[in-house]
């Protein structure tokens, strides 16, 4: 049996649908640190999901592991919600700076672009990059956020999601400066998108 990263139970969660314009943004995306001896570019999108909810997501989940383990690609989810409402307005100023440029060929991509560029989302969340040779450093890294970095919360962290090398803390905004003077090689991502699921080899 293939070894995999499943967080399903762990995204869940984090979905909270208010309204008939919130959607979470999911991609297929095959990487080329993973597949270094077919691909050329850094990242090609298999398929896009916009999940409008945890019903669907259920109902998708077994073509979504599929697709993963055929393309050997990862399955992302950006945690922080969308609106349909603003993605469209976001796709038709994509695609305007796009005609004026005469950059027609890029247009087909406006939507995915938009999609990626504009959350809607009043709770923001975080990723803090943790890679595997800053894991025993987990608990100092939490806890200098949490007491060091502003704004005052007695805890930022809403949740630890396992990754290919490493995990992704997903944290509220804090103060990034301060945070970068003790640890610059840290990577902080205000909306880059976690694994859902992915192939661990």
């Amino acid at each position: 049996m293939k070894q995999c990263i499943d967080n399903l139970n762990l995204i869940k969660p984090f979905l909270k649908f208010d309204s008939e314009d919130d959607f979470y943004y999911l991609q297929i995306l095959r990487r080329r640190k993973d597949n270094p001896d077919d691909q050329e570019k850094n990242t090609v999108s298999i398929k896009d999901y916009y999940i409008r909810s945890i019903e669907y997501l259920e109902k998708k989940y077994d073509e979504i592991k599929s697709l993963c383990e055929y393309f050997n690609a990862r399955a992302s989810i950006r945690l922080n919600k969308r609106s349909f409402e603003k993605v469209c307005f976001r796709t038709l100023n994509i695609i305007t700076t796009q005609m004026i440029q005469n950059d027609y060929h890029s247009a087909k991509q406006a939507y995915s672009k938009a999609c990626g560029q504009c959350h809607n989302d009043n709770e923001k969340k975080w990723i803090v990059d943790i890679d595997e040779d800053m894991i025993d450093q987990e608990y100092e890294i939490m806890e200098y956020i949490n007491c060091e970095c502003q704004p005052d919360d007695c805890d930022k962290f809403y949740a630890k999601i396992p990754t290919k090398s490493g995990f992704h803390l997903i944290s509220k905004p804090f103060n990034i400066e301060t945070f970068k003077k003790k640890y610059p090689m840290i990577d902080i991502h205000k909306e880059n998108p976690t694994i859902l699921y992915c192939l661990k080899g």
